[in-house]
């Protein structure tokens, strides 16, 4: 499948430049009928893996969003800091598999040999949004950051490999799949906002971003501590 450039109103539109440099987005990806079969999937990973609030380490702020994670491990945010953890913070708990059509998607669309080993689940609200960061603690820089949407549209906004570089926005929209790799895979990005009631696919509203991760370099996975620190969101 190739990435496409899509004009969405009251956005700056991705350039083909854009998607040389590593960007790549597939509007459309999923279709209606993928949307709920990947819900379905989604909504079992967290009956065993319930949504919880992430903090800042430092402030004790609560995240305006709320995630859960599948996979080998999962990443978590606390008074301990940032990190990747094999297991749930509330439950004690391994995270449950990455779901089959997640791992397919990563496969067809990564450009990555290896499988992904975290797939972080946050959950945004109407109100949530999420500030400009990077995903920048991963061993293998050569592996993308790639994400789905489910749900209500956002406004995306990614800039460069420096806090300061201009930015640019985009929407997303429900199925939509979203690669940063090669030269984007540092990019600072975040969610501006969420275009509440721009998509029926959740009885409950909101949208949900499943970000799969490779954390460790291939062959390194046995050596990976029980806690591995990280530094990184993603939208």
């Amino acid at each position: 499948m190739k990435p496409d450039v899509r004009q969405d109103q009251d956005a700056r539109p991705l350039t083909r430049g854009d998607m040389a440099s590593g960007l790549r987005l597939y509007p459309g990806y999923l279709d209606r009928a993928r949307q709920v079969e990947l819900l379905a999937a989604l909504r079992e990973a967290l009956a065993a893996a319930p949504l919880f609030t992430p903090r800042m380490p430092t402030s004790g702020r609560p995240f305006t969003v709320r995630m859960s994670n599948c996979g080998p491990l999962g990443w978590v945010s606390d008074a301990g800091g940032y990190r990747y953890a094999p297991t749930h913070p509330k439950t004690g708990r391994p995270w449950p598999p990455i779901p089959a059509l997640l791992r397919a998607a990563w496969q067809e669309l990564g450009r990555y040999p290896h499988p992904p080993q975290a797939c972080l689940i946050n959950f945004y609200g109407p109100a949530a949004k999420m500030g400009l960061h990077q995903d920048r603690d991963e061993d293998d820089f050569d592996a993308p950051v790639f994400s789905l949407s489910l749900g209500d549209s956002c406004l995306f906004r990614i800039g460069g490999r420096s806090r300061g570089d201009p930015t640019r926005s985009f929407r997303l929209h429900s199925g939509d799949a979203l690669v940063l790799g090669g030269g984007a895979r540092l990019a600072f990005h975040g969610v501006d906002r969420i275009l509440p009631g721009t998509s029926t696919l959740l009885a409950e509203g909101g949208r949900f971003n499943l970000t799969l991760r490779r954390v460790t370099c291939p062959g390194a996975a046995a050596a990976l501590p029980p806690d591995r620190e990280n530094v990184g969101l993603s939208a």
